[in-house]
């Protein structure tokens, strides 16, 4: 079972790399997270998103993304919503440019369970990801290796396994930069003010997206 050729595997792995590193509402939440709260925070930002991708995964191998992709309402709904929500984080990040910065070094901010369910939301409520899911993994499903499911399921789960060992690095580059941004409050004003409006752009944008 699961018996791929090495050019099957050099594919895939390539296309997942590609796919993680593409910025997206994913990305600017952990990075925007990572600003505001450090490591810690940012690591629950990313685990969150990625276990909404997992979700994602699962939908798509179970067919329950066929639906999404069919169903206009159902896009639109989910669509709407995730816009909305996307647009509220912004506008948060927005009101309170500058103090995430201004923050004394372990002085808490969100807690780390908050920020997780944050990033569930996400990721389970930009439908065009649960598209994507479904477009993507059947093109690596080999017939007579192991069920079309267990395959995509298996596929999806090693795309949140690369981010997983991928987004790390990002994590810890924006606590690295958060710290030096603590010494340059000014800095960091503008700097969540720019993360507030990129979540805004990004909101409208899936908004006004076609499926």
């Amino acid at each position: 079972m699961f018996d791929y050729s090495l050019l099957h595997w050099v594919t895939f792995f390539s296309a997942a790399f590609l796919l993680v590193i593409s910025p997206g509402p994913d990305i600017i939440f952990i990075l925007g997270q990572t600003l505001g709260g450090g490591r810690r925070t940012g690591f629950a930002a990313m685990f969150g998103v990625q276990s909404g991708a997992l979700v994602h995964a699962l939908f798509a191998a179970l067919g329950l993304s066929a639906i999404l992709a069919a169903s206009a309402t159902i896009f639109q709904v989910v669509k709407w919503v995730g816009a909305a929500y996307l647009v509220w984080l912004g506008i948060q990040s927005l009101r309170g440019a500058g103090d995430t910065f201004m923050r004394e070094t372990g002085q808490p901010g969100l807690p780390a369970r908050r920020v997780y369910m944050q990033g569930i939301l996400v990721s389970l409520l930009n439908p065009k990801v649960g598209i994507f899911f479904l477009a993507f993994l059947p093109q690596f499903v080999v017939e007579g290796v192991a069920p079309a499911w267990a395959q995509m399921l298996l596929h999806g789960v090693l795309v949140v396994a690369v981010a997983v060992v991928l987004e790390p690095w990002l994590v810890l580059a924006g606590d690295r930069l958060a710290r030096t941004l603590r010494s340059r409050p000014r800095i960091g004003l503008w700097l969540e003010r720019m993360l507030g409006g990129v979540l805004i752009a990004l909101g409208l944008r899936l908004a006004l997206s076609e499926r």
